[in-house]
């Protein structure tokens, strides 16, 4: 399929009423409102493009940009790539596919990491913790002193970090403690100092969960 055919099908496969939820979201007017289910069957028809990819981030039309996350070849993306569309990004929902899908399976994700785990940038911050999210679920070969050292960050600096970056450091606090009983109780015992995350999720439904809760609520399921 070329870039014409795809933004079509996009097009064809957004809603009203899903252009409204994902506005309250943040993520503005310049997009088609497309479900994710409808992104994985047209994925399945495409699989993987990189020029299409890049093609559809030019669009600036946010459907366009997440699909392009999912059939970009990872293995392809240069770093200066990354630099520029990082800033180019103002809602989060965009952000975490680019990171899951993208930088956090690329060769630069250590360096990213590093480039951007302190920045006071509210999207660079975020895309850092979501890279530590990305670890923490699927790399099981890290120590556990690697996660503790960022647990520490967390403790002292989430409650002043700007509120989609605090977002996402909640939620590797989280997925931290979901490792293992080590890292489990370290994770509470840093949530526990914390104390309760306060996330300003605009003109939604969406509650910022309890690390403690979650983490005990996930265990519980597991036994």
């Amino acid at each position: 399929m070329n870039i014409n055919e795809v933004m079509q099908e996009l097009q064809n496969m957004g809603t009203e009423q899903n252009r409204k939820i994902y506005k309250r979201h943040g993520a503005g007017d310049n997009q088609f409102g497309v479900s994710f289910a409808n992104f994985k069957l047209l994925k399945k028809k495409i699989k993987l493009d990189h020029d299409l990819a890049i093609q559809l981030w030019e669009t600036e039309n946010t459907d366009a940009r997440i699909f392009s996350t999912m059939i970009i070849d990872h293995t392809r993306i240069e770093e200066e790539t990354i630099d520029t569309w990082i800033k180019e990004i103002d809602y989060y929902g965009l952000l975490d596919q680019f990171i899951y899908n993208v930088v956090a399976k690329s060769q630069y994700a250590d360096k990213k990491l590093k480039q951007w785990l302190n920045s006071e940038d509210e999207w660079i911050g975020r895309g850092a913790w979501d890279i530590v999210i990305h670890k923490a679920m699927n790399d099981k070969d890290i120590e556990d002193d690697y996660f503790e050292e960022l647990l520490i960050k967390i403790k002292e600096n989430i409650h002043q970090s700007k509120n989609r970056k605090k977002e996402s450091m909640n939620n590797a606090l989280i997925t931290i403690g979901l490792r293992n009983e080590a890292l489990e109780k370290k994770a509470i015992e840093v949530a526990e100092v914390i104390g309760k995350v306060q996330i300003d999720h605009g003109d939604t439904s969406c509650k910022t969960p309890s690390a403690v809760e979650y983490i005990n609520k996930a265990k519980k399921r597991k036994n």
